[in-house]
């Protein structure tokens, strides 16, 4: 059991920084993201995964983040769909009120829905394939590729023409601007 906690506490000590990144470009949130790297960390070391080194910690730890915040916004828009049945007087929450200002990307990321952006924070970030973000999503390869193709065409509609849309599409990027 040594050895888990020796585990965890260097993953913690040498990435924690990198993990509370990718969790904020996941969720867009830095409180949120805090909670979302705790919760990865407990669900990963919770219980024995035999040779599981430190290196391997870190994608089980990613991987555990952006699994709990899809379902976490999948609890929520469930219970926005039945909460007016609890509440007598439903208030309606300023979604807006609590976003902050931030850099143009992360506020263009926050308008994706859950699974278009974690596929994009997968692709662009964590730079995995599409078969990659399909097998770690649960996903089929077409449906990634939606994903992606929407989310840069939401991204290019808020920030303007993406520089690396060519690289995206696999196309050269003169032969994109000469069609």
């Amino acid at each position: 059991m040594a050895q888990w906690r020796d585990t965890m506490e260097q993953l913690v000590r040498d990435r924690e920084r990198a993990l509370l990144s990718y969790a904020y470009l996941v969720c867009g949130d830095p409180v949120q993201a805090q909670d979302l790297v705790q919760d990865a960390l407990v669900r990963t070391f919770s219980r024995e995964r035999p040779g599981l080194t430190s290196l391997k910690a870190e994608a089980y730890v990613r991987r555990a983040i952006t699994s709990t915040y899809v379902d976490g916004y999948r609890r929520q828009q469930r219970w926005q769909r039945v909460q007016h049945l609890f509440k007598a007087d439903a208030v309606v929450p300023d979604r807006f009120g609590q976003v902050e200002a931030g850099s143009d990307v992360a506020a263009a990321l926050a308008t994706l829905p859950p699974r278009v952006r974690a596929c994009v924070v997968l692709r662009f970030f964590d730079d995995l394939t599409v078969p990659q973000i399909a097998r770690q999503l649960g996903l089929a390869g077409g449906t990634v590729k939606r994903y992606l193709s929407d989310g840069l065409g939401q991204l290019e509609l808020a920030l303007g023409p993406l520089e690396d849309a060519a690289v995206a599409d696999g196309a050269p990027a003169e032969g994109r601007n000469a069609r």
